[in-house]
């Protein structure tokens, strides 16, 4: 049974439901999951997952309190991972998931889709589902 973790930071509720529909898609394929807040994640953990999801919320730029230090700590931590980004934002175009995805590859890990599932204000259904797919 493989471990999933699904890392994110949710300023609205909204990154943290996509979070919980990556969860169960996770779990209805038969993976352990282990959900954590970007406060409470574990890196010595995470460097031994081969995959991860990580969420965040984001305007012009990744969340800059929580998720962009964690990602300072994770940066060198995932070569060769694996990782399905996801996040919702309120304002701009979608930029930050543009640079979130360019950093995860300079990182050397690949991003899962090539592209990170991303939401204008609260999840549709549709994006709901896409979320519970990469959970898979």
């Amino acid at each position: 049974m493989s471990n999933v973790y699904v890392v994110y930071w949710s300023g609205t509720g909204n990154t943290q439901e996509m979070a919980m529909a990556i969860a169960d898609g996770a779990k209805e394929n038969g993976a352990e999951v282990t959900v954590w807040n970007v406060d409470e994640a574990d890196i010595e953990e995470l460097k031994k997952a081969k995959a991860l999801a990580l969420g965040s919320m984001g305007a012009e730029q990744l969340e800059e309190a929580s998720m962009e230090p964690f990602m300072c700590d994770l940066d060198s931590q995932i070569n060769g991972k694996t990782i399905a980004l996801f996040g919702s934002y309120g304002w701009g175009d979608g930029q930050w998931m543009k640079d979130w995805e360019d950093r995860i590859a300079s990182d050397g890990a690949t991003v899962l889709n090539g592209e990170g599932i991303i939401a204008n204000n609260e999840p549709s259904q549709e994006i709901i589902d896409e979320c519970r797919e990469a959970g898979k």
